[in-house]
């Protein structure tokens, strides 16, 4: 099983979100089923078949981030170059048919949200620009055919 990579800050916020589940999450699906419980027979209890799925979901969730934590390679600042495209670099790209440029952030799954400029290392700009330099040229098949991207800058 290959390391996932990760920055300090994304490895410390699934270690506070696998926290909550562990010690808040898992008590409100606890009280949820105890009171299900209480409404009688479980076999047409809609509640309790409800609370039980929940949990069956929030324990998949856990075992999942702790799978992550478990795997985990941290990157530290100090770390992340400013050659190559790797996880954590803050990249400006320019869309070479529009001109348009974007600045984004590699980050691991977890913490993708393109609305705050973070995109996953494995999304298909993550994964195309990844070990690539200022200047290179890169290409992401796209529903719409195939889009051309500069390497404009790296930054931490």
């Amino acid at each position: 099983m290959a390391l996932k990579k990760m920055s300090r800050d994304s490895y410390e916020k699934l270690v506070a979100e696998l926290d909550d589940l562990k010690i808040n999450r898992r008590k409100e699906v606890a009280e949820r089923l105890k009171v299900a419980r209480s409404y009688g027979d479980l076999s047409e209890n809609a509640e309790y078949d409800e609370a039980k799925n929940e949990q069956a979901i929030l324990e998949a969730h856990i075992s999942e981030l702790q799978y992550t934590i478990d795997n985990a390679e941290i990157v530290e600042d100090s770390n992340i170059s400013v050659d190559e495209v790797g996880m954590s670099s803050k990249i400006t790209i320019k869309r070479i048919d529009n001109g348009k440029v974007e600045t984004f952030t590699i980050v691991g799954t977890n913490h993708a949200n393109v609305r705050e400029g973070k995109i996953s290392d494995e999304s298909p700009i993550g994964k195309a620009a990844m070990k690539k330099k200022v200047g290179d040229v890169f290409i992401v098949e796209a529903p719409a055919g195939e889009l051309r991207f500069e390497i404009l800058e790296i930054s931490k």
